[in-house]
């Protein structure tokens, strides 16, 4: 398998190492604040497409469309997901579906409720964002985002994507280097990444 440096749909130039909350891991150069990803991300025709993985005991269906799900006094450092939906052909996808849930910062889920857990669609560019919280740990995992991606009348690809450096990334028992963010960790966090799905 390659590593996430040589996957041509990543961009992975001028990293740095920053810390934050206890956290080690590459940076990338950062947009200006406020600005947008780039109209046209960094693909090839071919790319491999994103592996699936369990979604795990706390899926939630019927989540609130939104892109902001860090509240006000919510504890955990705040971090800005975001990326383009692409098919294998490395054309953007609209109106595809992006859903995310994660664990608070003392690494639990809210099973009652809708707290860190929202939904939204692409943009015509195939973009989406969700402002959110670094997710806690927990035992017998690795820090980790829950994902659904499903472009328009597809199957749904059900994901899990991982910060780089996590101490507990090589004793997870799923984990998987292709399922790496790009991240960078100055302030506001950023965490990125492109999902190519099964979509020709």
């Amino acid at each position: 398998m390659p590593s996430i440096a040589a996957t041509r749909r990543r961009f992975l130039g001028g990293l740095v190492t920053v810390g934050v909350a206890g956290l080690s891991l590459p940076a990338l150069p950062r947009l200006a604040a406020g600005q947008d990803l780039p109209l046209t991300p960094a693909c090839d025709d071919g790319d491999e497409v994103t592996i699936a993985q369990t979604e795990g005991p706390y899926f939630t269906p019927d989540s609130p469309e939104r892109a902001m799900l860090r509240e006000e006094g919510m504890a955990g450092t705040p971090i800005m997901l975001s990326g383009f939906v692409l098919t294998r052909s490395c054309r953007p996808i609209p109106r595809a579906l992006v859903e995310l849930w994660h664990a608070n910062d003392a690494g639990e889920y809210d099973n009652a409720g809708y707290r860190l857990r929202g939904h939204q669609f692409t943009d015509a560019d195939g973009r989406y964002r969700f402002e959110t919280i670094v997710p806690g740990l927990y035992p017998g995992r690795t820090r980790h985002f829950h994902v659904k991606f499903q472009a328009p009348g597809e199957p749904v690809l059900t994901t899990q994507l991982y910060f780089p450096d996590e101490p507990g990334n090589e004793r997870d028992r799923i984990f998987d280097a292709a399922l790496l963010l790009e991240t960078d960790l100055r302030p506001p966090m950023t965490g990125r990444y492109d999902a190519v799905l099964d979509v020709a």
